[in-house]
């Protein structure tokens, strides 16, 4: 087995392979760490960090659905300034590898503030800057729905760090390609997806939404086919690396990606099904390879 090669370069960084745990499905690592040893995983991506603590949506906030969940938990974290004094010293005793700061805001001086603080940080090796929240100066829709929006937020990230910028793209829109293009033109080191769609359940016996903010993203294996698509067109229109996610459940979905562009592979919503999901598909990689004949996971990107 040890004839397989599972490493792969994203934005200049080496991974020992290209599985993340994706951003909101892995807290701050060391919940998972008392679980298996993080330091298996290629990197992953820490919970969503906003300039402010945020307590996050009332409750219910977690539906489940065929094939896939839906969640509404509004970006609860303790803010950037906590996260740096007490959450990044406590990873440092369990990751001693990189690991990818996952930045949100409201507008477009947070995003700035947000990243500039986390790039001096030096356990952080990429910045993935969430633009899928809704944007309080352009009426609420979300920055990662209109090219020119998405672009500010990259220059304006960019312009105040120096670590790779990989911009996280919502999937709820009808042209996923002019926005990577336009975060790619304004900078942008690398462009992940998919983020969640949006989706909704109604309880029969209340005839009320089941969460209480009635939306939510909506996760899962059943979102599979969406990510291959988008990480596809997006992959084949851009000249920066993509990461790819969407219901990734097993080593195959994480070749299926790759295949179609991706260089590296987050797992979200399988980590809230089973705790050791990245473990076991890192487990399960030199398998996969060598059934489909791959020698070197980095020479599979993009060959569909």
């Amino acid at each position: 087995m040890g004839s397989v090669n599972t490493k792969v370069t994203l934005c200049g960084i080496e991974m020992d392979n290209p599985i993340i745990p994706a951003s909101g499905t892995f807290g701050f690592g060391y919940e998972f760490a008392e679980l298996y040893d993080i330091n298996c995983l290629g990197t992953f991506s820490f919970k969503g960090t906003t300039k402010d603590p945020r307590f996050g949506n009332p409750t219910p906030r977690i539906a489940e659905c065929y094939a896939g969940m839906i969640n509404a938990v509004g970006l609860q974290n303790p803010g950037v300034e906590k996260v740096i004094s007490e959450e990044l010293p406590r990873l440092a005793k369990c990751f001693h590898k990189p690991v990818m700061a996952n930045v949100s805001g409201f507008a477009i001086e947070d995003y700035a503030y947000t990243c500039e603080k986390l790039d001096k940080e030096d356990q952080v090796g990429w910045l993935e800057v969430n633009v899928s929240c809704p944007n309080v100066h352009g009426g609420g829709m979300s920055f990662g729905t209109q090219p020119e929006a998405a672009a500010a937020v990259t220059r304006a990230v960019k312009a105040v760090t120096k670590k790779p910028v990989i911009i996280k793209l919502s999937p709820n829109v009808t042209d996923i390609v002019s926005i990577a293009k336009a975060c790619e033109e304004a900078g942008a080191d690398g462009i992940s997806l998919i983020n969640t769609l949006l989706g909704m359940r109604i309880n029969l016996n209340t005839r009320k939404p089941v969460i209480a903010n009635k939306m939510g993203g909506f996760s899962g294996p059943a979102i599979f086919p969406v990510a291959v698509r988008m990480v596809y067109q997006v992959a084949h229109a851009v000249k920066i690396p993509v990461v790819g996610m969407g219901g990734v459940s097993s080593a195959e979905d994480v070749i299926e990606l790759m295949l179609a562009g991706a260089t590296a592979v987050e797992v979200g919503a399988a980590n809230l099904v089973n705790p050791f999901a990245c473990r076991d598909i890192i487990n399960d990689l030199p398998r996969v390879m060598e059934k489909y004949r791959i020698q070197s996971l980095s020479e599979i990107i993009g060959q569909a």
